[in-house]
C-alpha cells in the first residue's frame, strides 16, 4: 500500500524505511515521520498502540530505539532534534483504516490533482470503499481514490475531544498533557486564513 501520507518526502520515505520495522517489532505502529529542515533540524515521529492510544513512557522507549538505529543508518547528514508524539487529538490521517477508524468524525482532505475543479475537502467520513475513502461534503458523498491525497485529518470538534476523551476515560487512561494540547490546537489559527464557527450537525 502507498505509504506516501506517512512519509511525504523522499528523505521522509527513507527514514521510515529504516524507523518503521523498528517501532512495529516494538508493538507500536508509525502513523507519520516528518524531517523539518530549518536552522534547527527536528525529525518528527508519530506514532501509537493499535488502539490509537500512546503513552509518555512509550514515546521514551520509541525515541531510544529509533536513535540508536538512525545513529547506526545515519540516513541525515545535519544535526537534528527527535521527537516521538502521539497523533494528537485532531490527528493526521495516514492510512486507509484510519478513514474507518474515526467515521463519522469531521475531516479536511487535500489532493494532489483537482478534483472537480477542486483540490480540498471538508466533511464527515462515512468510511471507506475499496481503495477510496467515502467523504459527505454538502454536495453529497463522494469517493475519492486514497492515492489521490496529499493530506487529510481530522478536525477539532467538541464531539471528538468528547469521544477521545471518553475512549481514554474507560481505558482508566486520562493524561493531563492531552487537555493542554487541546487549548493550544483551539488557538492555531484556521491554515486557509479564516476561523468560521463550527457547523451544527444535523442528526
Amino acid at each position: 500500500m502507498s505509504n506516501d501520507l506517512i512519509a511525504k518526502a523522499a528523505m521522509d520515505r527513507r527514514i521510515a524505511e529504516i524507523v518503521q520495522p523498528v517501532i512495529e517489532d516494538m508493538g507500536y505502529e508509525l502513523v507519520r515521520v516528518r524531517l523539518m529542515t530549518g536552522k534547527e533540524s527536528i525529525l518528527q515521529i508519530m506514532a501509537q498502540k493499535p488502539d490509537g492510544t500512546i503513552e509518555v513512557d512509550d514515546c521514551a522507549e520509541i525515541s531510544t530505539a529509533v536513535s540508536a538505529v538512525l545513529d547506526v543508518e545515519d540516513p541525515i547528514a545535519d544535526n537534528y532534534t527527535l521527537e516521538v508524539s502521539s497523533p494528537g487529538i485532531d490527528r493526521p490521517l495516514t492510512r486507509l483504516k484510519d478513514f474507518d477508524l474515526w467515521i463519522g468524525n469531521e475531516a479536511k482532505i487535500e489532493t494532489t490533482e483537482l478534483i472537480d475543479g477542486r483540490r480540498r475537502f471538508k466533511g464527515q467520513l462515512a468510511g471507506t470503499e475499496g481503495d477510496e475513502v467515502l467523504v459527505e461534503i454538502e454536495e453529497g458523498t463522494i469517493g475519492l481514490k486514497f492515492d489521490w491525497l496529499s493530506d487529510a485529518k481530522l478536525v477539532l470538534t467538541d464531539e471528538l475531544i468528547r469521544d477521545v476523551l471518553k475512549n481514554r476515560k474507560d481505558k482508566g487512561q486520562i493524561d493531563e498533557a492531552q487537555f493542554d494540547e487541546v487549548e493550544s490546537f483551539m488557538d492555531e489559527e484556521d491554515p486557509d486564513g479564516v476561523k468560521a464557527p463550527p457547523k451544527q450537525r444535523k442528526h
